[in-house]
């Protein structure tokens, strides 16, 4: 970011991050390096009166795995919900590099107001209207040579939880990570009524959103083989499944077509639960 550009200031708890969090960070970092002070547990309970869902651990975790966001920390003492913690002065306030909190109209507030005012602080409200629809990110050049191995992944990723990111993050280590997520038809076809619960456009834009993948496309093919259409636009060197996803059908494509098949333990990241969306889904 240039000198020039504000520091962009986010506070919250976000638990059970969703597609409507992601919309509004993309938005705040369309004014600068995105800052979050993320609520530790116990604060979080004491500003909603329950637990998250969600560790602070988890939480922080899927914060930071988030191509919108630059530095997230954790805090565990603020009086109350319109104020920020005072240690950020010196970080992020400068002659040189201004800062500006920034909230959705709907957190919008007149305390919120009068805090930066008295400590000079920007003030930005982003109106609910701009976090409409699912943006998609200009993949140019897709077939364009970066000097690592193209690898495949595909799935439903209907509820995206941190053993999906922990996936995509250990895949990412192979080479440039492509995520083909199925399309609502075959999901349904596969999974049968009641799926998916979000629609393919707000499925890939959250998987878009995660760092670690490269780019996220629908697939338009049908059956355990649906992304074979992409698989064939993007001409990947791996394909990587983790057991669950291990089916003879993606087994046999790549042994004809000369693609290497690469399966991965479901393992959680050390010190997180082990995530299912199919028991998410029940939240």
């Amino acid at each position: 970011m240039s000198p020039t550009v504000p520091n962009v200031i986010i506070a919250g708890g976000y638990d059970n991050l969703r597609s409507t969090h992601v919309r509004f960070l993309e938005e705040a970092h369309r004014s600068g390096s995105v800052y979050v002070f993320l609520w530790s547990d116990s604060l979080f309970e004491a500003f909603t009166g329950q637990p998250p869902i969600f560790s602070q651990a988890e939480r922080l975790y899927m914060m930071q795995s988030l191509r919108y966001v630059d530095n997230v920390r954790v805090i565990s003492s603020l009086p109350d919900q319109d104020s920020l913690p005072m240690p950020v002065w010196d970080e992020l306030c400068t002659a040189d590099l201004p800062a500006v909190w920034v909230v959705e109209q709907g957190h919008d507030s007149l305390l919120k107001r009068l805090f930066c005012a008295s400590m000079s602080l920007g003030y930005q409200v982003i109106p609910e209207i701009n976090l409409v629809g699912f943006p998609d990110l200009r993949y140019d050049g897709l077939d364009e040579p970066s000097g690592h191995k193209k690898v495949i992944v595909t799935g439903c990723f209907d509820w995206l939880h941190s053993g999906h990111v922990r996936f995509f993050e250990e895949v990412a280590e192979l080479g440039d990570l492509y995520v083909v997520v199925g399309s609502d038809v075959n999901v349904s076809l596969l999974k049968g009524a009641g799926h998916p619960m979000f629609d393919e456009q707000e499925r890939r834009y959250m998987v878009q959103a995660i760092r670690f993948v490269k780019a996220a496309l629908i697939s338009s093919g049908h059956g355990w083989m649906d992304a074979e259409p992409e698989i064939e636009l993007i001409r990947p060197d791996i394909y990587a499944v983790n057991e669950d996803g291990d089916k003879p059908e993606k087994r046999r494509y790549c042994a004809a077509h000369g693609l290497e098949y690469v399966v991965l333990k479901r393992q959680p990241r050390p010190g997180l639960p082990r995530r299912e969306s199919t028991i998410l889904r029940g939240f």
